[in-house]
């Protein structure tokens, strides 16, 4: 039991919320590109965020989960700097001059890390993708191969697809019409 949901269920709330997530962060993206701000599915994206990092730490919560670091940790520790950065750069500098680029970087980076997660989770419990995906431990990086090549393939693309999407959003997105 986590807060007193039981792990499942909860798994299940966590996933729903990253999916949202990753929804409205690619809506968000791609509105910046065209320099839209889009504010309420904006919102939405950081605070799906926000509670996709909160939810995943407080999987450490529940009896059965190892109380050590792990990748998961980190990746939570840098989804959580980041996410401070856009929320700062967004609703407490309202994006003048440096904060716009860090506002732009922050969100496109804090996508990528849902999608980062969700291509890890995909790999370790669909047996269509991985069929030596396991829902019991040990599972994980590194996989058997040919799985961990196409592992890697998979993020390695999503990376580069999300360096090329930052680079994109911060040389399209302004602040506002006239505004640089």
């Amino acid at each position: 039991m986590i807060v007193g949901i039981p792990v499942s269920t909860f798994t299940l709330i966590h996933v729903a919320i990253t999916f949202v997530a990753i929804g409205t962060g690619l809506v968000v993206v791609f509105g910046m590109i065209g320099s839209h701000r889009v504010p309420k599915t904006t919102a939405v994206f950081w605070l799906m965020t926000v509670l996709t990092t909160v939810t995943g730490f407080m999987f450490f919560l529940s009896p059965t989960q190892a109380k050590e670091f792990t990748p998961a940790t980190l990746t939570g520790v840098v989804a959580t700097v980041f996410f401070l950065a856009g929320l700062i750069a967004l609703y407490a500098k309202h994006l003048y001059g440096k904060w716009r680029w860090i506002y732009t970087i922050s969100t496109v980076i804090s996508l990528y890390l849902n999608v980062f997660v969700l291509i890890v989770q995909t790999f370790q419990k669909i047996k269509l993708v991985n069929p030596a995906a396991s829902f019991t431990p040990p599972f994980g990086p590194p996989f058997p191969p040919p799985a961990d090549f196409h592992f890697a393939v998979a993020q390695g693309t999503a990376l580069v697809i999300f360096v090329m999407l930052g680079i994109i959003t911060t040389l399209k997105f302004r602040r506002g019409p006239g505004l640089i």
